[in-house]
């Protein structure tokens, strides 16, 4: 898929996806984590955000929603009204450079071409400042297929493995903290990174 196809995709989708999920999961705990890292009043990217129950409801008030889909982000800006939404791709964020203290990435970047998964992590770098966070989900494996059907619609994975991805960061300026295990929204177990961006 393209971009514009994998846009369409998400439109179809995002009001299945929102009704499937969990708001409540294991997962949003790693969220509260992040927060005790972070400073009084932080700035806070919440990528690829959808309706926002799941990562928006419990970041910070000031968090910044982006998205590809506008049917996602309209869906956040009902049940997560204080928040902050812009309709954007990852591998151009539309954020100011060094202006964000983290970034939460849920489910999000196997959704890119893997081939475009350093120009995300750069793009990541970019609006965090020196010391910001990345809260990111990691893939299970090496993958690159359209489901049929999924959420009653088609959908673009797409991932390097978890191995190939760990090191990309680490070559776009991050120092991986720790890797921690959580239930995801639609029930199985799935592994988060947390790193910091570190300027050379």
């Amino acid at each position: 898929m393209d971009k514009q196809e994998r846009k369409k995709a998400w439109e179809a989708v995002a009001e299945a996806y929102a009704q499937s999920r969990d708001p409540d999961g294991p997962d949003t705990v790693l969220i509260e984590e992040l927060r005790q890292l972070l400073p009084d009043e932080p700035t806070v990217i919440d990528i690829g955000s959808g309706d926002g129950a799941r990562t928006l409801a419990n970041l910070p008030t000031e968090s910044i929603g982006v998205d590809i889909s506008r049917r996602g982000l309209e869906l956040a800006s009902e049940g997560v009204p204080d928040a902050r939404l812009i309709q954007g791709d990852m591998t151009a964020l539309p954020i100011q450079s060094a202006s964000a203290d983290a970034i939460t990435a849920y489910y999000a970047v196997f959704h890119v071409p893997r081939a475009e998964h350093s120009t995300v992590f750069s793009e990541f770098r970019r609006v965090l400042k020196p010391g910001g966070k990345l809260l990111m989900t990691l893939p299970t494996g090496r993958f690159e297929t359209i489901r049929e059907g999924w959420m009653g619609g088609r959908m673009f994975f797409s991932a390097p493995g978890r191995d190939k991805t760990l090191g990309q960061l680490r070559e776009a300026g991050f120092e991986i903290d720790t890797t921690k295990m959580a239930a995801d929204p639609l029930g199985s177990s799935t592994e988060f990174v947390f790193a910091t961006y570190h300027p050379a």
